[in-house]
This record gives structure tokens, sequence and C-alpha cells, in this order.
């Protein structure tokens, strides 16, 4: 029987590959974490990896929702701005008389001798 050339490949436990994404680690940190290279994370768990961070991304938003209906005047503010588009910004509206539009004039200004 013919050996396999290559590398012994390393186990590495798909669950917390998922569980260090859903917590918002780099693939280089979950890397890290097994002792491999970041490569060998990125090629084998990339689906994996990507669901993790999503579930990580819905536990947040979760807390989030939570936390504004409990009453928390600055989370209500920053989901309505972040969520449903609301905004601080008042919007000014300038005219002339009537439905005029305003007219610009421009006029020069002259230089004094002694500026130059």
């Amino acid at each position: 029987m013919a050996k396999k050339a290559g590398r012994k490949q390393i186990e590495i436990d798909s669950k917390q590959v998922e569980a260090l994404a859903s917590y918002g680690c780099t693939n280089t940190e979950i890397a890290s974490f097994f002792g491999c290279e970041r490569t060998t994370i990125t090629k084998r768990f990339s689906r994996i990896i990507t669901k993790g961070k999503d579930q990580g991304k819905i536990r947040l938003r979760k807390k989030q929702f939570e936390v504004a209906l409990a009453g928390n005047p600055v989370m209500l503010i920053w989901l309505g701005k972040n969520i449903l588009d609301q905004t601080d910004k008042q919007g000014i509206e300038i005219g002339g008389e009537g439905d005029e539009p305003i007219k610009i004039e421009y006029v020069p200004v002259k230089k004094k001798e002694d500026d130059k």
C-alpha cells in the first residue's frame, strides 16, 4: 500500500470554528487558536465561518432590539437611524420672493495697494 504524500491533516472541530466565527474572530485568529495556517481555515471552513459570523450578527441584532425595546433611548435612536433611515438633519429651504429662486450676484473684491 502506497503512503499518501503531504502533511497529515490537522484535526479541527468545525463546531468550534463556527463558534469562534460567531464571536467575530477573524480567520487569522481562528487559525491561531488551532495552531494552523489561515489558508487552512479559509479553504476548509469557508461556509462554516460565514454561517458562524451570520449567527453572531443575528444574536447581536436581537440583543440590540431587546435593549432598545426595554427603553434605552440611545439604542432606539441608533436603530432608527440605521434600520429605518431616520435622521437628525433638518431640511432648510431657502427661496426668494414667492416661488422665485434666490438671486446671487458675484462682486469681485479689489485688492488694496498695500496687499501686494
